[in-house]
């Protein structure tokens, strides 16, 4: 960024300010490479002879942004060191520091090529350099304390308070006005109808796969704030909404964002003006252990950093247990990561890419769609689950927590039997089939709806197409590849 190079980099606002913009530029390349693979690179002014450029290898813009990113450090203050990072929505030395790792662990992966999947770069000792900034990065960070982990709900609670407050577990969110953004609508819990938190109906568009739920340990704290079995639908009275059961497949919700968590009501037609969280502490810790890890063969040293993960996760005998299974080798604790970071970071938009990076996209995938099949008909592992889900509808409507809100028959070892009995003792009112319904004609959609999840093999499509509108304008210097 040649401008800057004639600023006073000495005056503490131009340089964070100089900070910001190599950071937030590297940002938006990852988001690009995240998208499209391989695109151009712009690193200086355009002139006439450069407003056509091709595609370049995603590791000639990788190396350029993992050096922008460390001397970005350089300017920035760490949270709540200056003026400017007193707030969550204004880049820090945290943020920029944790995005190096997060770019690095992709570069020392896999990912999709016009020749196919294979190491982002090919040479082994240069990979294990970008573990080796992994590692660096994130030991500084966690030793330098200005961030603090807290209670997993906390998190979530704290983002929908809408403070902005640095020096907890969120590092960086991308702001938005009251009236725009859709992140709750999005990525939130199913709204039917106008209700005292929102006056439009919204929300629920995207929810986990019910197979996730059950992925869980009963005792995982994550589960519950998670994955969502309710939905906030016609109000009963003076616009108090009430809590009615979602069927199984199609009508999760992830419940870490709430409109009922919010301070304030949403009226605008779709945008709901939350935040979008893109950084949080846990990431730092996980990617600590995966990067030592990696380097050292062994897992002895970064169990300390999968551990306070653990430790507010599970009930204190299971975090040990899990700790102890991941120690026993390099591949187990690697198996571990994979298993931790899908529990922690489910519904956050970090899945795909981690999948990518180690491999297991198409494998995954397959893994769920043949997890669906067997929770459809309940057998296999769950096979000793009910046929029916027993329920209120309605219970506790102005409660604005899952916790009030009580499902018999979503956990292993719940039965009919002790459902009806629930019925006939008024515990429940209602009960409804697991799936649409029983008839043959339902559960056969149900089928094709999983079928989708696995047409193609998603491994021969990683990343989007360019679109039309651009290839066109390219002047004959952009190209598809991926066989589109």
């Amino acid at each position: 960024m040649p401008c800057a190079k004639n600023s006073d980099l000495t005056n503490v606002n131009i340089a964070q300010l100089y900070g910001k913009l190599l950071t937030l530029r590297a940002f938006i390349y990852f988001d690009l490479i995240k998208a499209w693979g391989d695109i151009p690179a712009r690193f200086e002014p355009i002139t006439s002879e450069t407003i056509y450029v091709h595609k370049s290898d995603r590791m000639v813009v990788i190396d350029q942004i993992l050096a922008d990113l460390h001397e970005a450090e350089d300017y920035l203050g760490w949270p709540n060191e200056n003026k400017y990072t007193k707030s969550t929505e204004r880049v820090s030395k945290t943020f920029a520091k944790g995005l190096r790792v997060r770019i690095a662990l992709f570069a020392a992966g896999y990912s999709q090529h016009p020749d196919g999947i294979r190491y982002n770069i090919e040479d082994a000792a240069k990979r294990q350099e970008m573990y080796q900034i992994a590692k660096d990065e994130c030991i500084e960070i966690i030793a330098k304390g200005y961030n603090k982990l807290g209670a997993f709900e906390e998190n979530f609670r704290q983002l929908c308070s809408e403070t902005c407050t640095a020096g907890l577990e969120s590092i960086w969110e991308i702001p938005f006005s009251d009236g725009r953004g859709r992140v709750i609508y999005t990525w939130g819990v199913k709204h039917e109808k106008a209700d005292q938190w929102t006056k439009l109906n919204k929300g629920g568009i995207n929810g986990p796969t019910p197979n996730l739920f059950y992925d869980y340990d009963v005792e995982d704290i994550r589960r519950d704030i998670t994955c969502i079995p309710y939905k906030w639908a016609e109000p009963v009275a003076d616009d108090i909404s009430a809590k009615a059961l979602n069927k199984c497949f199609g009508g999760w919700s992830f419940g870490k964002i709430r409109f009922e968590w919010l301070s304030r009501t949403v009226t605008s037609t779709n945008d709901d003006g939350m935040n979008w969280q893109v950084m949080r502490y846990a990431d730092i810790f996980l990617m600590a252990a995966e990067a030592i890890n990696e380097l050292e063969n062994s897992p002895a040293n970064a169990t300390q950093y999968l551990k306070p993960i653990l430790d507010r996760s599970y009930p204190a005998a299971k975090a040990a247990a899990i700790l102890e299974r991941a120690g026993a080798s390099k591949d187990a604790f690697f198996n571990e990561i994979v298993e931790q970071r899908k529990f922690e970071f489910a519904g956050e938009a970090l899945r795909k890419v981690d999948l990518i990076r180690w491999n297991k996209l198409g494998e995954k995938m397959q893994e769920t769609k043949e997890k669906m099949n067997r929770l459809t008909s309940r057998t296999g592992e769950y096979a000793d689950l009910p046929a029916k889900l027993y329920y209120n509808e309605g219970l506790d409507a102005k409660s604005n927590d899952a916790d009030t809100y009580v499902v018999y028959g979503l956990n292993h070892g719940d039965t009919d039997e002790q459902g009806k009995q629930y019925v006939q003792d008024g515990v429940f009112s209602s009960s409804k089939s697991w799936l649409y319904s029983e008839k043959e004609e339902d559960i056969a959609t149900v089928k094709k709806f999983i079928d989708q999840l696995y047409i193609n093999d998603p491994d021969t499509k990683q990343f989007w197409p360019i679109f039309q509108v651009f290839l066109d304008s390219s002047n004959g210097t952009l190209t598809n590849d991926y066989n589109y």
